[in-house]
């Protein structure tokens, strides 16, 4: 089973966007008309949030079983190689794929993600407590998703027509999917033992505001090869904090590459280097 998902019109390589937890496609609103002159976003919401369904079989919301998912897309679009990004637990995603199938990546973008630099020694005990989130969900249904810290209702500095279209989208999360994100995805979605092994190039675009995440940024700086680092004055949401910003830096990443595809993602020649952005 694949997530939702659609492909907008731009010139260039496909650029995947995967969205936060409890957030939907709306995430990226504001960067697809920029995004658009260099590459063809291809927006996928997350099994139980927005339109994607919420598999019956639990296996699905393996970060493993996402990358398998997501390459199903790639396969469709008849694209050879793309570039990969997501927010949050989307960009935790983002860089388990691009471990995954370093041959089809031409670069990973990321924001702040505290699922994806979890230290890995706590993969149990994060277990146990996502399985008591999981069961919290099931039992309050959308009153406890309500009540859940990152949920858009709680955001406070977010554009008001981007706000007002996350809490729309909201009205469709499945309790039952939030509940197997939460139980299967989140604890299990850290990279942290594995970023020396990224061998694509990579860019984190980081909101300089969320200081609990920054320690997690200086780790990654020190340990991805090459990672591009760029500050933004912003929180977690980074792309619609520092909008601006954001699709300028993401634009010049990719400009890096971007001319050596052709229309199906090949590569035109062998410079693969993405610019780097400090």
């Amino acid at each position: 089973m694949t997530p939702y998902w659609e492909v907008h019109p731009g010139s260039g390589p496909f650029l995947l966007l995967l969205h936060g937890f409890l957030c939907s496609r709306a995430q990226w609103t504001p960067n697809l008309a920029a995004l658009r002159a260099v590459c063809r976003p291809v927006l996928a919401e997350l099994f139980g949030h927005g339109r994607s369904g919420s598999p019956e079989d639990v296996r699905a919301y393996a970060p493993e079983s996402y990358v398998e998912a997501l390459d199903a897309i790639r396969a469709e679009l008849g694209a050879e190689s793309w570039f990969v990004g997501g927010g949050s637990l989307g960009g935790a995603l983002a860089l388990r794929y691009a471990l995954a199938r370093p041959e089809v990546v031409r670069g990973v973008i990321f924001t702040n993600s505290m699922a994806a630099f979890a230290p890995t020694d706590q993969v149990g005990q994060r277990g146990e407590e996502g399985a008591r989130s999981a069961e919290r969900v099931r039992m309050g249904g959308m009153q406890e998703i309500d009540r859940i810290r990152v949920h858009p209702r709680h955001a406070r500095r977010l554009p008001r027509e981007i706000h007002e279209a996350l809490l729309k989208d909201a009205r469709q999360l499945d309790p039952e999917g939030v509940a197997n994100t939460v139980r299967y995805t989140t604890p299990r979605a850290s990279v942290r033992g594995e970023l020396g092994a990224i061998r694509v190039p990579a860019l984190l675009a980081c909101g300089r505001f969320e200081r609990r995440f920054q320690p997690h940024r200086d780790f990654a700086a020190a340990r991805v090869p090459g990672l591009a680092v760029v500050d933004m004055d912003a929180g977690h949401a980074v792309n619609m904090q520092a909008t601006d910003q954001f699709n300028r830096t993401v634009i010049d990443f990719l400009s890096g590459s971007v001319r050596t595809f052709d229309q199906r993602g090949r590569p035109r020649d062998t410079d693969m280097t993405a610019s780097t952005v400090r």
